[in-house]
């Protein structure tokens, strides 16, 4: 245990790491040094590549962590490692031969506004297949308790040469276009790194055999291809239907505006990391009451802390945007709508946790595949009206009837309940600060206008948060740390 605990400590602080070097590139590099038309570009191909990555790893890497650990022998460990290795690739190579056969009938789905992007399609393939195999040398890593190293790649790493790689193109040292196949490179270089470190941990010993339970294993695989595309159909598809109607800057636009959004959902990752395998254990033991307490526990301290972070992100998005070029401005609104979703879902607390590890885990994927159609339909419906705010709007609509429809299940079939009085008292005080700052600026530049106000939300916020012990959880860490620094409230 002092392992797992340890290593999601480190993983949660490189998580936090990589969001703020991301943040730099998407606030203050991307836009200014690529331009918003091959920063809108950059995302399409990442975006699509994303949206392949689980049909090529055909959920292994989800596979080798859920059934390595049944492996009796180490002449079993080598055959299973041997079969979610190669397995994808076999199943590769015909996807790419269809790709190369069809490519031109691919191309012509390309509105003519973004012709631009059909001498990159096939960047979308390569760097979706060295997304696939780096998730599958990531797990080959994890399943032997070493889960640092390739989350620092993922999480740091990538960002850091991307920000290295922006560099380079402001002074010239590579043009924008190179930046596009550099970017690519990245992740084969990602994939490379980490297939090594995974080699070095556990040496291969490659064997062309199927494993026992092979139709279990097969089984489970294809619902991670199908939940692993709902997801990554979730965060990129609305990218990808943006550029069927809109010029790739507008994807430049949106990029920019989601990031700033998903930064509110980040203290959940760190939170599910401790609360999934408690729930797991409450679920097993059957110890009902538990599980409800738990549940309502979850989701108000991360209301609280969400929320926290979705005010911080609120008030100053003003400010944040006078520090980028004047047309990203429209991404405003996005970022409101974006952020409303993602605060909705944070306040579920650890209801995926629920679903996943009861008998009913098969309804979340019945629900995502909802969602995934639901999503597209009002994107093509919102995006032709209303351009980037359709499809923020489309997002806000589609993940908040998503997330209502998981609770509702949880609430009429396992009879748990996540909220209380303080969850209104909460979402009243976060109502009431936002009123009370969003209207008010500081006439500074913008980095010194942000940090006056954050100080001056983060004492207002904590201090009315602990004055009326909204959580007895997050005023015990409080009290804990002014001990520390002998503070008295």
């Amino acid at each position: 245990m002092g392992i797992v605990l340890n290593q999601s400590l480190k993983n949660t602080i490189i998580t936090y790491i990589g969001f703020g070097i991301g943040g730099i590139n998407t606030i203050f590099f991307f836009p200014i040094i690529l331009g918003d038309t091959y920063y809108g570009l950059t995302n399409y191909i990442l975006s699509g590549a994303n949206l392949m990555m689980p049909l090529f790893a055909i959920g292994m890497q989800n596979t080798l962590v859920k059934f390595f650990s049944q492996c009796t022998s180490e002449e079993e460990e080598n055959r299973f490692l041997s079969f979610t290795v190669l397995v994808p690739l076999v199943l590769c190579i015909p996807l790419i031969i269809m790709g190369l056969v069809f490519f031109d009938d691919i191309a012509a789905l390309i509105p003519k506004k973004n012709e631009l992007a059909i001498s990159y399609l096939w960047l979308i393939p390569f760097t979706g297949f060295c997304m696939a195999y780096f998730e599958i040398f990531y797990a080959w890593a994890r399943v032997h308790m070493h889960s640092i190293f390739g989350n620092f790649v993922k999480e740091v790493g990538l960002r850091v040469f991307a920000l290295i790689a922006l560099v380079a193109v402001y002074f010239n040292f590579l043009t924008v276009i190179q930046f596009i196949y550099v970017t690519s490179g990245i992740y084969f270089f990602a994939f490379l790194v980490t297939m090594f470190y995974a080699f070095r941990i556990k040496k291969p010993h490659f064997q062309f055999s199927l494993p026992a339970n092979l139709k279990e294993v097969l089984i489970y695989s294809f619902y991670i291809i199908l939940s692993g595309s709902v997801a990554n159909l979730l965060l990129d598809g609305d990218k990808i239907i943006l550029g069927q109607f809109m010029e790739f800057k507008n994807i430049a636009y949106y990029s920019v505006a989601t990031y700033i959004a998903l930064v509110i959902s980040v203290p959940s990752r760190a939170m599910h990391q401790i609360v999934y395998p408690i729930t797991a254990k409450l679920m097993h033991e059957n110890k009902q009451e538990k599980l409800n307490d738990l549940y309502k526990k979850t989701s108000i301290n991360l209301q609280i802390v969400g929320g926290f972070v979705m005010l911080g992100i609120f008030v100053n998005i003003n400010k944040v945007y006078e520090m980028m070029p004047p047309v990203y401005a429209g991404g405003i609104t996005v970022v409101f709508m974006i952020g409303l979703s993602k605060y909705f879902d944070l306040i579920l607390g650890n209801n995926n946790a629920i679903i996943f590890n009861s008998k009913y885990y098969r309804m979340v994927l019945f629900l995502g595949l909802m969602l995934v159609f639901l999503t597209i339909t009002l994107n093509l419906v919102f995006i032709p009206m209303f351009g980037i705010i359709g499809s923020a709007f489309a997002t806000l609509l589609s993940i908040t009837l998503y997330s209502l429809a998981k609770l509702l299940f949880v609430v009429k079939r396992m009879h748990l309940y996540p909220f209380t009085r303080q969850t209104l008292y909460s979402m009243g005080l976060t109502l009431v600060l936002f009123l009370l700052f969003y209207f008010w600026e500081f006439p500074f530049i913008p980095v010194i206008a942000i940090g006056l106000k954050s100080i001056l939300l983060t004492v207002a916020y904590v201090y009315i948060n602990y004055k009326f012990v909204i959580s007895i959880e997050i005023n015990e860490v409080i009290d804990s740390v002014f001990k520390k620094l002998n503070i008295k409230l």
